[in-house]
């Protein structure tokens, strides 16, 4: 439970995590703020609108690059969750720009926000990308050098590197998580939003990147917000300076070649739809084909993760399909496949 004077802020609030989030947060009667800080970038007004009379949620359409814009919005703030990022690796391949700036230049910000307002923690979504490409060796938190392989996982060090210094030299307070792969409703991108997509515009045929055996853990979106709850809980029982790594994904893996057949089971398309599955190890270049990801240091702390990585896929398909069968927005072309 949050302390009674807890004023928060949360960066990439409208998100797909975020929102999750701000559920939770605002769900607590002792939460007494909850500041939202987005670009729109890829954060949703809807995911947000059913809080629209709570005036405990503070909405700001702000670009973190704007490190003069950002500061203000600081002053008062008891704990951070910083969420806003680039929300997909892809995406950097093109713009190679876009993870320095996202991610390391906005962790930047958002520290330099803190330091001046004398804001004392902070709760980081770092992600399993950071480990790089190590096959299917099972990684833990203390598994070194870490070498990314896509700008993405790049941004992430980068920006764990800062909240440490940060810590150490500011007397900050800090939990870093590392995700898995995160599915649920309100998706916004990766592989169930593709294939999802493609299923609307043409249920005869669904194309996979890569040979399909590509297999990482996945954690469900509302367990994972769950997880930084507990993590803010963890940050501010912390000393001064100090901050502490976690996996935040359940033990084992899911193929893609598991998610596609269990989408086309769940809308009834398993002898409407062929797959056509590609050759190619990898999904696209700088994707980890083989993920696994020890989360055994976040059970020892109190916080077991509630579903196995299948169990999420197959709760999370469920969830968004259910979600999409009452979704209005017309910002994107997701849409329930018929």
């Amino acid at each position: 439970m949050a302390n009674p004077s807890t004023y928060y802020l949360v960066t990439g609030g409208a998100g797909f995590i975020g929102s999750h989030l701000i559920d939770l947060l605002l769900a607590d009667p002792a939460t007494k703020e909850v500041r939202v800080l987005d670009n729109f970038s890829s954060g949703r007004q809807e995911h947000l609108a059913h809080h629209e009379h709570d005036p405990r949620l503070k909405i700001h359409t702000v670009e973190l690059l704007e490190l003069d814009k950002v500061v203000p919005h600081f002053l008062g703030v008891d704990q951070v969750f910083h969420l806003a990022a680039n929300p997909d690796a892809r995406w950097g391949i093109e713009n190679t720009r876009l993870d320095l700036e996202q991610e390391t230049i906005v962790t930047y910000n958002v520290l330099e926000a803190m330091r001046r307002q004398k804001v004392p923690r902070i709760v980081f979504s770092s992600s399993g990308t950071v480990y790089g490409d190590v096959g299917t060796t099972v990684t833990h938190e203390k598994l070194g050098p870490a070498l990314p392989v896509s700008l993405y996982g790049a941004g992430k060090v980068a920006s764990e590197g800062l909240i440490s210094a940060f810590c150490a030299t500011f007397g900050l307070r800090a939990i870093i998580f590392r995700f898995g792969n995160i599915v649920g409703e309100r998706t916004t991108h990766g592989v169930m939003y593709d294939f999802i997509r493609q299923l609307a515009k043409n249920p005869a045929d669904l194309k996979v990147l890569g040979n399909g055996h590509q297999a990482k853990p996945y954690v469900y979106v509302r367990d994972l917000a769950a997880g930084l709850m507990f993590g803010q809980e963890r940050c501010r029982a912390l000393p001064p300076s100090q901050f502490d790594v976690f996996n935040l994904a359940p033990d084992g893996a899911t193929s893609v070649r598991f998610i596609a057949t269990e989408l086309l089971r769940q809308l009834g398309f398993s002898d409407r739809t062929k797959i056509h599955y590609g050759e190619a190890t990898q999904g696209w270049p700088g994707d980890v084909a083989q993920s696994r990801m020890d989360s055994s240091k976040l059970r020892a702390a109190g916080f077991p993760i509630p579903r196995s990585s299948d169990e999420a896929v197959s709760f999370a398909l469920s969830q968004i399909l259910q979600w999409l069968s009452g979704r209005t927005s017309q910002l994107d072309d997701l849409r329930l496949p018929r």
